[in-house]
């Protein structure tokens, strides 16, 4: 209690030099982006509904707290995929950083060091992954775009990735194509056209020797080819196992049969998300999807979750309901572009103290018996 107390008195005492609640964070950070980029960030496909929902679903689950157990110490360590970590938190792959902050992916690569959060490094990261992983020695995952128009420069993308010491491949599969966001048409804004997202293209030796013309509008023309796939089926995944010996995390998962043939085509683990309400628009809330599949999964895989988090309590009610770790998306981009490297790693200190202050009250000292907690969903 002493020290939860303790963290307590410094989150009073920052609280004037940063933002506290996600509200206020996303408030500077829309100040500072780039012109277009705060509408590319923040907006969800279509009318929204998808990434409103994620919101009202959320708190529509409610926790049934449990009484008279020693909380004085709350353990969050968490073990995923053979790796022990020091809370149940991932920051989710958000693609051109440099949207946000001249340091991109570098700056919040740095921030997950100091807690040893694990960062998923997007296929279109405005920086590389070797530059990634020359500015940390954290726990980095690679999330792949499958490349349809040459698979072989998916594969390199992979190697290079074992290379550098990331520890999973991500596959997303929810972005055969662009999803209907009207915010970036009617302000015909499109970062990948503006280059931010080529730091992986630029730097992979088997796509820049398939280019004939290599000026950097060429390249450009060329990486949009490379980022629709709909042509992507179940047989790349199974490909895709046979090249890599790392974890293969399918990224996008909703329905409980998906997930049944994740774990029949040996798929280490599924992220359940609906990509923050910026794919498709009108689909089940991530939250109600998880309640689903955690009964069909039942512990054969790991399942993780991902779209709506904004705050500590969110990441309590997925894992109680069934996961086994946790993405943070939009709420640390909002802290990179507010004050970088510092504003990720406040970010990520306030999810962890919030979530350690939650369980404490529930009465759980130990994530790993967080499902001596009851839920219960409203209508």
């Amino acid at each position: 209690m002493e020290n939860r107390d303790k963290l307590m008195k410094e989150i009073g005492e920052n609280e004037m030099a940063f933002p506290l609640t996600f509200k206020e964070w996303e408030d500077v950070a829309k100040e500072k982006m780039i012109t277009g980029g705060y509408q590319y960030v923040s907006k969800g496909a279509g009318s929204e509904e998808t990434a409103k929902r994620n919101r009202t679903a959320l708190e529509k689950w409610s926790i049934i707290p449990r009484m008279l157990n020693d909380v004085s110490t709350v353990d969050v360590t968490t073990e995923l995929l053979g790796n022990k970590y020091a809370s149940p938190f991932l920051l989710s792959p958000i693609g051109m950083q440099k949207l946000a902050h001249t340091n991109g992916e570098i700056a919040t690569a740095q921030a997950c060091k100091k807690f040893m959060v694990p960062f998923i490094l997007s296929t279109v990261s405005s920086c590389s992954i070797e530059e990634v992983a020359e500015v940390s020695n954290g726990p980095k995952w690679f999330q792949l775009y499958w490349s349809h128009e040459n698979p072989e420069v998916s594969y390199s993308m992979i190697h290079r990735a074992e290379k550098a010491g990331y520890e999973a491949i991500v596959v997303t599969v929810d972005t055969v194509m662009a999803g209907w966001r009207e915010g970036d048409m009617k302000a015909g804004f499109s970062p990948l056209s503006l280059g931010y997202g080529s730091g992986n293209y630029k730097t992979d030796p088997v796509f820049m020797a398939s280019l004939k013309d290599k000026e950097e509008q060429s390249i450009i023309e060329e990486i949009l080819t490379h980022i629709q796939h709909p042509q992507l089926t179940w047989d790349a995944i199974a490909e895709i196992k046979k090249r890599t010996t790392l974890p293969i995390i399918l990224k996008g998962i909703l329905h409980k049969e998906d997930a049944l043939l994740a774990v029949k085509y040996g798929v280490d683990g599924i992220i359940v998300s609906n990509h923050g309400g910026r794919q498709l628009d009108g689909v089940i809330a991530s939250i109600d999807a998880l309640a689903e599949i955690k009964e069909v999964i039942d512990k054969q895989i790991p399942i993780l979750f991902d779209s709506g988090v904004r705050r500590g309590v969110d990441a309590v009610k997925a894992l109680a309901i069934g996961a086994d770790a946790v993405c943070i998306g939009r709420p640390y981009l909002y802290g990179l572009a507010a004050h970088g490297k510092v504003g990720v790693e406040k970010v990520i200190e306030r999810f962890i103290q919030e979530t350690e202050v939650t369980l404490g009250l529930a009465g759980i000292a130990r994530l790993a018996e967080i499902e001596r907690l009851g839920m219960k969903r409203e209508k």
